[in-house]
């Protein structure tokens, strides 16, 4: 981030969920860095507690450390009681948490996948529409919601997650509309393939891996985004080539050419 966009959040509170690792944490460093204060949660205690002494150390940032599930109905309004009894005005929301999983849609149980709904589209809303009111009243705010390249595509043996993703894509677009009048700012952020552990836990091939950005890179990308008013960003001049080529190709074929770079019986044999 440039000096003025670093700025824009510095004595701030922010907010990060999926904190402890990938994305989330790089987010988190890079706030840290501009003078940020930040709330982090994740499923893992011990990490964010990790992450939380990492940067006060080097940062001598304000940290606060909430540990939730998203998966559970209840996460979202136990975060949000959380900062509201401690007083904290949250100016930047982060929706980062979210997984995939990878394979046969009838292979997979139906509680990940609904467990992946829940995550990735549910939590998204319910924490967006707990802390909009008060960017509201305030009149500013800041939303970053992080979506994929694969929100604009069908994307076969990743399905339900391509489509999760569709959906906070499209959430975010138009609330950065309906919001702007409130001098609130809200911008979905599309990285491509990323080095972090969301390929192991979706046990996704090593070929949709091989042009992967930094976790940092990305984070970056999208705070720059934000600050500079984007609705949407898309990281890595090569995802952004895919995606606009994809707009003018048929989707059929699009799904087509998905499916045989994902199948998973390629995946098996080692490709």
């Amino acid at each position: 981030m440039s000096g003025s966009d670093r700025a824009r959040w510095a004595g701030q509170w922010a907010l990060i969920t999926g904190a402890s690792a990938g994305i989330g944490e790089a987010i988190a460093g890079e706030l840290a860095a501009a003078g940020a204060h930040l709330v982090v949660t994740a499923r893992r205690a011990d990490r964010l507690g990790a992450l939380a002494s990492r940067l006060r150390s080097k940062h001598g940032s304000r940290v606060e450390v909430f540990q939730a599930d998203l998966r559970q109905p209840g996460a979202a309004r136990a975060i949000f009681a959380f900062t509201t009894g401690k007083g904290l005005e949250v100016e930047l929301l982060v929706n980062n948490a979210g997984f995939g999983a990878f394979g046969y849609f009838q292979e997979i149980s139906s509680e990940r996948l609904l467990e992946m709904v829940q995550v990735n589209c549910t939590a998204v809303v319910e924490l967006t529409r707990l802390y909009v009111p008060g960017m509201v009243e305030r009149r500013h705010g800041d939303i970053l919601i992080v979506a994929s390249t694969a929100a604009f595509q069908a994307v076969p043996f990743i399905s339900a997650y391509a489509a999760t993703k569709a959906f906070d894509l499209i959430f975010a677009e138009g609330i950065a509309e309906e919001l702007r009048p409130f001098g609130i700012r809200v911008c979905a952020l599309c990285p491509g393939s990323t080095n972090t552990e969301f390929q192991s836990v979706a046990k996704q091939p090593d070929r949709a891996f091989r042009f992967a950005e930094t976790a940092e890179k990305v984070a970056r990308v999208g705070l720059k985004g934000l600050a500079r008013g984007e609705t949407c960003v898309i990281s890595g001049a090569r995802n952004r080539w895919m995606i606009a080529s994809e707009r003018v190709a048929p989707r059929n074929l699009i799904a087509k050419m998905a499916a045989k770079m994902m199948h998973p019986e390629d995946a098996r044999k080692g490709g």
